[in-house]
């Protein structure tokens, strides 16, 4: 539907609260692989400069999939089977790690895995929009993410309890059970919300509209699409603070640097997470009812102090402090981002918009890595931290300053 479900029926709650369920079985199984994936690929002979490889390759084919998704949801009537599909796959091939004997047997299952989360993610993102009253995406995108947070928190604490009993190849094989529960709910939880699309709208009343309508002619190419000017520079500001959001992995090299051991670094994860997992309803709640564009503003400043903190470290308490406090900017962005992005497009190419979005923005953090990596090995830690908290301040800025009427008249 063009501006989602025009109703609060029990079909939508439901679908809600089955994508929220897929996205914390889907995440315990993820997490429980990827917190040992390290230590098995050294068990087998691989490096660190191995692991960088599979995974700059699995994060790299996981934007390309998620802006083909974003094409393929605005052109499909049906969008269930591709979200089944994605899920299918990527939980049949997370267990197959328990067989690997080689290297490029682990990457194999990693592109598959992420190749599989990138098809369904912006296909999945477009049906929790159809699946909602406008007045209430950030709210739903909010749970989703709440629940996707949470398994974050429990697939490494499962995989810790079974480590010792079971080894490394005993938590792939157990990954299978959160995997199989995903598939399931997936399966017969989810229902289609493809095909319920509104009236042509007459061409006499079409030129009336105030909203930007972007065109997409029968054959052009997905990345031609014209979308309204208001989306790009939402992906402006947030491509411009994409570039000094590196890797999560520096701030743990960080707080390693200043005295905290490399056997704390999931410690370092949990507490961001549980601060993760506690606000992102909350906030994506909170960006329904206010401007999300100062919501996500919020966000990035939240970002630049912790990054200063990082990179002044005054203290192992502070970075303790800081990692908890970390939590609140993905939980103040990501699922607020999600919704500003859909606010800001028609519904039939909130796909595409959602999947440039995807793309860009996953494209630019990588350089960001790179970046940082670089001012780091020339001038020390210091000087990456300070300057991606300088670049999140300016980003802050660009969204406070483009700053208009938001759908359902938030400001």
């Amino acid at each position: 539907m063009p501006e989602g479900r025009s109703d609060n029926s029990p079909g939508a709650s439901r679908n809600i609260r089955a994508f929220g369920a897929t996205s914390f079985f889907n995440d315990t199984a993820s997490e429980m692989a990827y917190w040992v994936l390290p230590a098995f690929l050294a068990s087998i002979g691989a490096g660190p400069a191995t692991l960088g490889v599979i995974e700059g390759i699995a994060e790299s084919v996981t934007s390309f999939a998620k802006f083909f998704s974003g094409y393929l949801a605005d052109r499909i009537p049906r969008r269930k089977p591709v979200v089944v599909s994605g899920y299918v796959v990527a939980n049949a091939v997370k267990p197959m790690l328990a067989l690997a004997t080689a290297w490029w047997h682990v990457l194999l299952i990693r592109f598959a895995d992420r190749f599989s989360k990138g098809i369904r993610g912006t296909a999945r993102d477009v049906m929790v929009a159809e699946s909602i009253n406008k007045d209430r995406i950030g709210s739903a995108y909010g749970l989703i993410q709440a629940m996707d947070s949470a398994g974050a928190i429990a697939g490494p604490l499962i995989a810790l309890l079974l480590l010792p009993h079971y080894g490394l190849r005993g938590v792939f094989w157990a990954a299978a059970i959160p995997g199989g529960l995903c598939i399931l709910v997936a399966v017969f939880g989810i229902r289609e919300t493809g095909g319920k699309t509104s009236p042509p709208i007459p061409q006499a009343c079409e030129s009336a509209q105030s909203k930007p309508k972007a065109t997409d002619p029968d054959g052009e190419a997905p990345w031609r699409v014209h979308l309204p000017a208001k989306f790009y520079y939402v992906l402006f500001a947030v491509t411009l603070f994409s570039l000094g959001n590196s890797s999560d992995m520096f701030l743990v090299l960080r707080a390693q640097s200043i005295g905290i051991p490399p056997t704390r670094a999931p410690l370092l994860a949990l507490v961001f997470n549980i601060t993760y997992t506690l606000v992102s309803w909350p906030a994506g709640h909170f960006s329904d009812r206010f401007s999300r564009r100062v919501i996500a503003a919020a966000g990035y400043l939240v970002f630049a102090i912790v990054y200063f903190v990082f990179g002044f470290a005054p203290s192992i308490l502070a970075i303790w402090m800081a990692m908890a406090f970390y939590g609140l900017f993905y939980a103040l962005t990501n699922p607020v981002l999600k919704a500003l992005v859909v606010d800001t497009v028609t519904a039939d190419v909130r796909g595409r918009a959602l999947g440039v979005y995807f793309f860009v923005t996953s494209a630019v953090t990588l350089l960001a890595s790179m970046i940082t990596g670089e001012l780091w090995k020339r001038f020390g830690p210091r000087v990456p931290f300070y300057l991606s908290a300088g670049i999140a301040v300016l980003s802050a800025l660009l969204l406070f300053a483009g700053r208009r009427s938001e759908s359902g008249g938030r400001l």
